[in-house]
């Protein structure tokens, strides 16, 4: 006969096998950390070296092109970490990467993402380029935070983070560059740190 300790323990076994079905839990502080310090370094290429400092909602600058190509490195940089730690840290719990839940996470990602991504594209060919940055926080924020639902509640958090740090940002433009690092670069590193120590050890 089951004692109510036994019981219990069931209960929470379910629990825990209803949770991994419907959160996607591989997420990897590692991986935050990392995207936080491309993020601080992608930043610094573009100022230090390109110069690239937007103060003005109608800025220029010669050196666009280069911006672009070091943004899309950190991009590439991050997927690529967030995609390896994750699924490292699946393995480690029997799970794979690539199910039903993590392709929700995928799709609730995505619509925003896509949506930011395609609007950023037309406020650069109006030469609004003071308006990136903060609009690359919003669009990512509403992201994070509609994927907060799939995963832990962390994620929704760092979401409403970063949309407040794009309305700021929105209103200061010349601190556009600044918000940006805080949103992608320490936030970021913060999360990383916290998840990594409350999830992962």
């Amino acid at each position: 006969m089951k004692n109510e300790l036994d019981y219990i323990q069931d209960i929470a076994d379910i629990r825990s096998m209803m949770e991994r079905s419907s959160k996607f839990l591989s997420l990897s502080g590692w991986a935050g950390i990392m995207a936080g310090l491309y993020a601080v370094a992608g930043a610094w290429i573009a100022f230090s070296i390109y110069g690239f400092y937007p103060d003005t909602i109608f800025y220029t600058s010669p050196n666009m092109p280069q911006v672009a190509l070091v943004a899309i490195g950190v991009l590439i940089l991050a997927l690529v970490s967030a995609i390896f730690d994750s699924r490292r840290k699946a393995r480690k719990r029997d799970e794979t990467i690539w199910n039903a839940t993590s392709r929700r996470l995928l799709a609730t990602l995505t619509v925003p993402l896509c949506t930011g991504g395609g609007f950023i594209m037309i406020v650069i060919s109006m030469g609004l380029i003071g308006l990136v940055a903060p609009l690359m926080l919003l669009f990512y924020g509403l992201a994070l935070y509609h994927a907060g639902h799939f995963t832990i509640p962390e994620v929704k958090i760092m979401g409403l983070v970063q949309i407040m740090l794009g309305l700021v940002g929105s209103w200061f433009i010349e601190y556009g560059l600044l918000f940006w690092v805080l949103g992608f670069g320490v936030v970021h590193i913060l999360y990383g740190i916290y998840v990594h120590f409350r999830y992962e050890r």
